[in-house]
């Protein structure tokens, strides 16, 4: 992960939802090939999920 670091976006004033968690959860989409909204919940919402991987 500390590698992966500088790669993630920085916080502008909101808490961030914790990043190797999002990128657990888009590994877990990509490899499963579920929709965004078929997200288990335990990697946080499916939007946010979704914006961190378009970018």
């Amino acid at each position: 992960m500390a590698r992966l670091e500088p790669f993630f976006p920085k916080s502008h004033g909101k808490p961030r939802v914790d990043d190797r968690r999002v990128l657990s959860g888009i590994i877990f989409i990509n490899r499963n090939g579920l929709r965004w909204r078929d997200a288990p919940v335990e990697y946080g919402p499916h939007k946010t999920l979704y914006s961190r991987w378009k970018r």
